[in-house]
């Protein structure tokens, strides 16, 4: 069930010159400076999926390091100007992971919840990212899994597709046992739902998506909440937008995006890889591909010999 790269399927149509500026009729906004004046630009609610990855507070070189209350106050003031832009059937995704500090492991998406909570909004799936590589550690356990707070209102009126995210059933000649439908095939032709533990490479060097951005994350984590969460055309915002994975990810199943960074650099490399989008050359790893297992004469234990 791998999804090779698509043609891009997106055709721009009107917008402004500048597109530092967000206009509504925009296919795509890269804001050079800090997402307040970005979603101060966004008026009513128009933003049917926010989707980011927020710095952690861990001193990476695009952030300050600051006390730890000071960032969840910086945070607090960011998630109310998104939820004040959220659509009636719209999302909000934060992808985060833990602030360390001494040692200590503060995990960020327990403290960032009720910051969500308080304004209404509903918890619908705590996701975990699995993925295999990252820092070694030696005095705990190294970690390898990151975390997606996905919200929306309260009712049943958020937008939710799941066909277009399933993944191969483990069963798939599965047949009823019993009942009317005994010998029918049981299993859903289109696959399974992934489920809330997803297992995607992290980008690192050899990833075919690595640019300078440190903290990149890989396209298909975006692909999966853009495919479910919102329709073509609706408008995806991510605060954060770094090396412009949402941008991609967006704009290459036909929604709108906008986003906004500190760095400039990190805004050039989001301008090339829309750029690239928008051709059709730019390159992703695709969507569904199963996870590398090596082999050959890494993948053998020398400290074994046979007898």
């Amino acid at each position: 069930m791998e999804r090779e790269n698509q043609p891009n399927v997106f055709t721009v149509r009107r917008h402004s010159r500048d597109h530092a500026t967000y206009a509504p009729e925009n296919d795509y906004t890269l804001y050079r400076g800090s997402c307040e004046r970005l979603l101060e630009q966004i008026t009513g609610r128009q933003v049917q999926l926010f989707v980011t990855s927020p710095p952690y507070n861990i001193g990476k070189r695009y952030e300050k390091r600051r006390a730890l209350e000071e960032y969840l106050a910086e945070q607090d003031t960011i998630i109310e100007q998104c939820v004040r832009r959220l659509s009636k059937s719209g999302s909000i995704c934060w992808q985060i992971g833990n602030h360390v500090h001494d040692g200590t492991i503060v995990p960020l998406d327990i403290l960032l919840y009720p910051l969500f909570a308080k304004h209404g909004l509903v918890l619908r799936n705590r996701i975990v990212w699995h993925f295999e590589h990252g820092l070694h550690c030696s005095r705990r356990l190294s970690g390898r899994h990151e975390t997606i707070l996905w919200f929306t209102w309260p009712g049943s009126d958020y937008t939710f597709n799941l066909d277009p995210i399933r993944v191969p059933q483990k069963y798939p000649g599965k047949r009823y046992y019993k009942g009317p439908k005994a010998g029918e095939f049981s299993a859903n032709p289109l696959g399974k739902n992934p489920g809330d533990v997803w297992v995607i490479p992290n980008v690192k060097h050899n990833h075919v998506e690595k640019t300078a951005h440190p903290c990149q994350f890989p396209v298909e984590l975006v692909e999966r909440l853009v495919l479910a969460l919102t329709q073509p055309g609706d408008l995806v915002v991510d605060p954060y937008i770094g090396s412009g994975s949402t941008a991609v990810a967006a704009l290459r199943h036909g929604r709108k995006v906008a986003g906004a960074d500190t760095v400039d650099e990190f805004i050039r490399i989001a301008e090339l890889r829309i750029s690239q989008t928008l051709s059709g050359s730019v390159r992703t790893r695709p969507r569904g591909r199963a996870v590398y297992k090596p082999k050959g004469r890494l993948s053998e234990n020398p400290f074994i010999t046979s007898s």
